[in-house]
């Protein structure tokens, strides 16, 4: 039987990336999902991939870095298919490149906006959802930078350390009424964050992973799948690395 039989998932971001690979992943294992992205053409999309191979989802627009909208996606997957029992907060940007003292404001506050506060508002309008049907799965997307710092990314880097402090605590809050909060940490991951990079650039991502190469989306969502199923039911409150080594170093 599959993994997820039954069951209903919300996924962010799921326009493509990371995102797309795990509403697949989830469809593939028996849930019902419900896709969201700002990017309505290619949340469509992904639909359209589920669809194609037999599953079942559906589309809704919404933008994370705004609350009401976040307690309207968690509404649409109870009207559409009768109940929330996974969550996957996929959903980022990358945010500017410069030193602390020379990030412009207006993206410190967009990046913290959509990688965290984010995460805090879908948790705060799922849980509640999830708790009617007696418990459920929150996997949020961090990073390896949510463990570590990294030259001008100041904003990037405290919003996954925030993801990985907030998945904690909700871990703490909520495993004994049933739903369990972990973070996946991917390292960096051919989407379409690193398209553009030029091949010097390119290269000096890869030689810090000791594995040698970068991280597939696939990947990614093979662990968030595993998180979010039965198979993983002691495990919460916890930040897992996937990562090609990274952290190792």
């Amino acid at each position: 039987m599959a993994s997820l039989s039954g069951k209903v998932a919300v996924v962010t971001g799921a326009g493509s990336g990371i995102g797309r690979e795990v509403a697949l992943a989830y469809a593939r294992e028996g849930a019902a999902v419900l896709v969201s992205d700002v990017n309505e053409a290619g949340g469509r999309e992904t639909v359209a991939a589920i669809a194609a191979a037999k599953g079942r989802a559906s589309f809704f627009r919404a933008d994370v870095s705004r609350t009401a909208e976040c307690a309207a996606l968690a509404d649409e997957a109870v009207r559409t298919f009768g109940r929330l029992d996974v969550a996957c907060n996929n959903a980022g940007i990358g945010g500017a490149i410069a030193p602390v003292a020379e990030q412009p404001i207006e993206a410190w506050d967009r990046i913290i906006a959509v990688n965290l506060s984010s995460v805090f508002y879908c948790m705060r309008a799922q849980i509640p959802r999830m708790l009617e049907r007696g418990g459920g799965a929150i996997v949020n997307m961090a990073s390896i930078l949510g463990a570590v710092g990294f030259p001008g990314s100041a904003g990037y880097v405290a919003a996954k350390h925030g993801v990985v402090g907030l998945t904690r605590t909700a871990a703490l809050e909520y495993s004994v009424q049933g739903v369990r909060v972990n973070a996946v940490g991917p390292g960096f991951i051919e989407t379409p964050l690193l398209a553009g990079m030029d091949a010097a650039a390119r290269a000096g991502l890869v030689a810090l992973h000791p594995i040698g190469r970068l991280g597939r989306p696939q990947e990614v969502a093979e662990l968030v799948v595993w998180l979010s199923s039965p198979a993983s039911s002691f495990v919460t409150g916890a930040y897992v690395p996937i990562d090609g080594g990274y952290l190792a170093r």
